[in-house]
């Protein structure tokens, strides 16, 4: 049996393990809207934005003014501590890009946040392409202070795939983000969707071997949602491809983290969309049941993340 960094009857890294021996107690998540858009989306590298993309499937509606983000914060962290008991708090910017923008700007957008109780961090998701050293140096003289993770989304490491989701980037970008925030120190996680049409089981298996050898330390693992108010809606109405079922995604999921380096944190297997926008697959189970499914598979299988690796 290997060394592992997460207790074995968990099977795999889990990200609240991560952040009890980061923090010391259990860290909550606060979502943000801080108003960016994308550059696939004003012009700059298109107009409709990512094939499969639409922000209101997970993130807050803004049909309504949106207030500064941290008043965002300052509510959610009441609704935390009220509902959930909660006490330590990571200011999560994740609607869009939330890069796209200037230093000037991103910098007092970050530290807007950094003195309310209790706020040990910042997340910040963005893309591999809307990062440069500038952003970079000002994010790691904030890291000096306080916790700071940045969230890529990779989406796929196979151009054909980026192509045909019209990401507007390749996967070489994604790689030299990567390597570029890790020389800024900085930790780094990903975000990956496995399901698209344009890959086989095996070469998303395959992929796990490919994302070893980036400098990740964690990883949302997605499967590909069909929402409302997407090409990717419209496409899958003219020409509908096959989905994972439940038990499939279980199966899936264990032999990708087999084969996953077990010091990557996973932040997510099963990704959710808000009622009403989802038009498939449409699952039975809920997140908690399938998680559980996929622990008992791997203690089935007397495996664990990384087992292929070490055998």
């Amino acid at each position: 049996m290997p060394t592992l960094p997460f207790p074995i009857e968990d099977r795999y890294y889990r990200y609240s393990t991560y952040l009890r021996q980061t923090f010391g107690e259990k860290v909550y998540r606060i979502s943000l809207d801080a108003g960016f858009t994308c550059p696939t989306r004003d012009g700059r590298l298109g107009t409709g934005g990512c094939l499969y993309c639409n922000n209101a499937s997970f993130a807050a509606d803004r049909s309504e003014k949106l207030k500064p983000v941290r008043d965002q914060l300052v509510e959610g962290i009441e609704r935390s501590i009220k509902h959930r008991k909660a006490r330590k708090f990571l200011a999560y910017f994740q609607a869009y890009t939330n890069t796209y923008g200037s230093v000037k700007y991103l910098e007092k957008l970050y530290r807007s946040v950094l003195d309310i109780p209790d706020v040990v961090g910042i997340l910040i998701g963005t893309r591999p392409d809307c990062i440069n050293d500038d952003i970079l140096t000002l994010l790691h003289d904030i890291s000096q202070h306080i916790y700071v993770s940045i969230e890529y989304g990779i989406e796929s490491v196979y151009d054909k795939t980026l192509l045909w989701a019209r990401r507007g980037h390749n996967f070489d970008r994604t790689r030299r983000a990567i390597e570029q925030t890790k020389q800024f120190g900085l930790h780094v996680a990903g975000h990956i969707i496995f399901g698209f049409p344009t890959e086989t089981r095996d070469e998303i298996l395959q992929s796990a071997a490919i994302l070893n050898n980036l400098k990740l330390d964690a990883l949302k693992i997605h499967h590909l949602h069909v929402v409302k108010q997407t090409a990717l809606a419209d496409l899958f109405a003219q020409s509908p491809f096959p989905l994972f079922t439940e038990q499939e995604w279980i199966e899936l999921v264990c032999d990708f983290l087999e084969r996953l380096r077990p010091n990557i944190v996973i932040q997510r297997l099963v990704g959710d969309a808000k009622p009403g926008t989802l038009i498939a697959p449409k699952w039975k189970m809920l997140k908690v049941e399938l998680l559980r499914k996929i622990r008992e598979e791997l203690e089935l299988r007397q495996s664990f993340q990384g087992y292929r690796l070490s055998h």
